[in-house]
């Protein structure tokens, strides 16, 4: 009888085996399944030292910057003098004006007001895997509603070396400045696709030979699943978990076993576990 790991390569093989490169993964001169969309980070406001350390260090143009009244010493003046060596503009604010920007979330003193960003495809993200040589890892956030959580788990992607994170349009958090300053910044260099039907999505990724790990009570020990080939793992709302439909088309359910009184993890907290055994597979595979 084949193992698991035989079965899988059997079903829809990643390498030397598999479809070319150029094939699996979409031609570049053929239009992305999935159209680019653009938007605004919010109301356009990066708040927090770290995030508006990443967006300054990521070039991305940036309107103006905004730094409460008195607090322009510390921590924010190498913040300020990069900004003004950008010519761009640095205006005093009164916190209460700027608590509102922030929507009442942290901001340590300091908001930048920042152009669009654009959202990627599922192709571009795929191309981002491909031009780094390496074995695509996606992170599908399927509902994920609390803003926290969702900029907690791209930073978690981020720094498990994901190449890019898919949510839905609708139904859950979006790219709110909450999400950006709980992502640490990470927002500035990751990937994201935003699409109309995480399910449709997952049958994409499926047709570009990724294999699908849906995280759920119940599965298998992810430490001793295979997920060393092409892999999206799917991370569930904090009530529902992984819709049933998306469970269904998943090709593995994925569980950590729980030693404790509570049984499961903030799915952040899931994430960064399920990712940093994915990316060590990856580069043993």
């Amino acid at each position: 009888m084949e193992n698991r790991k035989d079965q899988q390569k059997n079903r829809r093989p990643y390498g030397k085996q598999s479809r070319p490169l150029r094939e699996t993964y979409g031609n570049r001169d053929r239009r992305p399944e999935t159209p680019r969309e653009e938007s605004e980070v919010g109301n356009g406001a990066v708040i927090g030292r770290n995030a508006v350390r990443e967006l300054l260090r990521s070039g991305r143009a940036v309107d103006k910057l905004l730094v409460q009244s008195g607090e322009r010493e510390g921590a924010l003046v190498p913040l300020v003098g990069e900004a003004i060596a950008r010519g761009i503009p640095v205006v005093e604010t009164e916190k209460r004006k700027m608590d509102g920007i922030a929507g009442h979330a942290p901001h340590q003193g300091i908001i930048a007001m920042a152009a669009e960003k654009e959202y990627a495809s599922i192709d571009e993200i795929l191309e981002i895997a491909a031009a780094r040589g390496e074995k695509p890892l996606i992170v599908v956030a399927d509902g994920i509603a609390d803003p926290y959580n969702l900029g907690a788990v791209i930073r978690c992607a981020e720094g498990c070396g994901a190449h890019g994170l898919i949510i839905p349009k609708r139904h859950a958090a979006g790219l709110s400045p909450v999400v950006t300053k709980a992502s640490a910044g990470a927002i500035e260099h990751l990937a994201i696709a935003k699409v109309p039907n995480i399910a449709a999505a997952i049958e994409t990724l499926k047709e570009k030979g990724l294999w699908i790990y849906a995280a759920e009570a119940g599965g298998a020990d992810f430490r001793e699943t295979d997920m060393g080939g092409a892999v999206a793992i799917v991370l569930g709302s904090e009530g529902a978990g992984v819709s049933e439909l998306v469970r269904k088309k998943s090709d593995f359910v994925v569980s950590i076993p729980m030693y404790g009184k509570v049984n499961s993890f903030n799915v952040s907290t899931a994430a960064a576990v399920l990712l940093c055994e994915a990316a060590r597979q990856q580069r043993k595979a």
